[in-house]
């Protein structure tokens, strides 16, 4: 089974599949977490200072998490579509073409939980835009992607615990 979280910045995706690997049904699972801070040292720029070239790396890494039987990941395929949609240094065209070419690997997804950031706090972890308006930019975008391209799929928000009452709810491990 292959589980997308997608979302904003800071609304603990991150954190979640973190606690995900707690959980005793999940033990043959792999979890995977965004590497930004190591792209970002390799002089990848992130979010609105993003490439094409920096974003089809992002799109390899969770092209490649795709290929794994039973895995979590933090990060989607709709995430790194926003991220390009709303790059300053990508143009309208390539941000259409990279959507048209990444779309198909969405549909590979047995899950995608969007999470919400209502009642979450943006925070500084030295790598991530905090820019509240940009934010806000990359939620409406990937709102819309989403419901583009799985017209199923699961809002999931409030503590990390409810979030994990909420998937638990949902997924039969």
């Amino acid at each position: 089974m292959k589980i997308g979280f997608c979302g904003t910045m800071s609304v603990g995706k991150t954190t979640l599949v973190k606690a995900l690997q707690e959980i005793p049904e999940l033990k043959h699972y792999k979890f995977a977490t965004e590497r930004s801070a190591y792209l970002n040292s390799l002089g990848i720029p992130l979010n609105h200072e993003t490439t094409i070239e920096g974003q089809t790396i992002f799109l390899a890494e969770r092209v490649s998490e795709l290929m794994q039987p039973n895995i979590i990941t933090d990060r989607t395929i709709i995430d790194v579509m926003a991220f390009t949609k709303c790059a300053r240094k990508t143009s309208i065209m390539d941000g259409q073409a990279f959507e048209e070419y990444a779309k198909r690997f969405v549909y590979l997804y047995d899950y995608i939980f969007y999470i919400s950031p209502e009642g979450m706090v943006m925070e500084d972890n030295g790598i991530r835009e905090t820019d509240l308006e940009y934010r806000q930019e990359i939620d409406k975008c990937i709102q819309k992607l989403v419901t583009k391209y799985r017209p199923v799929y699961f809002t999931i928000k409030g503590s990390t615990e409810e979030r994990i009452r909420q998937i638990l709810n949902i997924v039969k491990f």
